[in-house]
């Protein structure tokens, strides 16, 4: 979890809209520095890792809407990247089966 302002932002804005089972948020800025957005400091490009029973029956298009939708205020400012990974609980039960 990212223990930044903006990352602790990110994850009660997600926790609020979407009560998650797993959440993870990780500022992979550092990995960005020197590019365009990047910003002394960080706190510019994110990770997310979201399962929510919210994203049951939805496609990829549809639920990454709905996380940018959480985080319209800070994409428009702090936020120059955000990579998304948004699971349903049965389809992160299923990545957890051995096999998988």
């Amino acid at each position: 979890m990212s223990s930044g302002k903006v990352g602790e932002r990110i994850a009660q804005k997600l926790r609020a809209a979407f009560s998650p089972s797993q959440l993870e948020v990780v500022d992979e800025s550092h990995k960005h520095a020197g590019h365009a957005g990047a910003r002394p400091g960080g706190e510019t490009h994110f990770q997310v890792r979201i399962v929510a029973e919210a994203f049951e029956g939805k496609g990829l298009l549809d639920r990454h809407r709905l996380v940018n939708d959480a985080l319209a205020r800070e994409l428009a400012g702090p936020v120059h990247a955000l990579s998304i990974t948004a699971l349903s609980i049965k389809e992160a039960d299923k990545r957890k089966q051995p096999g998988r």
